[in-house]
């Protein structure tokens, strides 16, 4: 996301799992790195502000910038979900829709692959 790493971070709560029960929060974020993306070669490898998304690594950096009103979604190293799909419409010409019913997609794949461990946790609670 302009020309920067970004991570999103979606928030899903399982209410139970026979049946599977999901829900997926309509807000989220995304995390961006503070430096611009360049391929990984021997001279950045270790650069921890161009490669992580991590808050507690990007906070630290001269060039975060943190968000101080919501409705200026597009500024800072933390944007809204919301934004972040108006951007990938605009930049990638990814259609909204598109991109969360294949986010919902993983989510389930997700939880089915660890359906048997997660029903035993259920089970034990």
């Amino acid at each position: 996301m302009e020309g920067m790493k970004f991570d999103l971070r979606l928030y899903v709560l399982v209410m139970g799992i026979d049946p599977l029960r999901i829900y997926l929060s309509k807000e989220g974020l995304a995390r961006l790195s503070t430096k611009l993306y360049q391929k990984v070669d021997d001279n950045n490898v270790e650069d921890m502000m161009m490669h992580l998304t991590n808050y507690a690594v990007n906070k630290t950096s001269a060039a975060f910038e943190a968000n101080r009103d919501e409705k200026f979604d597009a500024i800072g190293h933390k944007r809204s979900l919301r934004f972040t799909l108006r951007y990938l419409k605009r930049a990638e010409n990814a259609q909204p829709n598109d991109v969360m019913d294949q986010i919902k997609d993983i989510i389930i794949k997700t939880l089915i692959a660890g359906q048997p461990h997660v029903s035993e946790a259920f089970k034990s609670c």
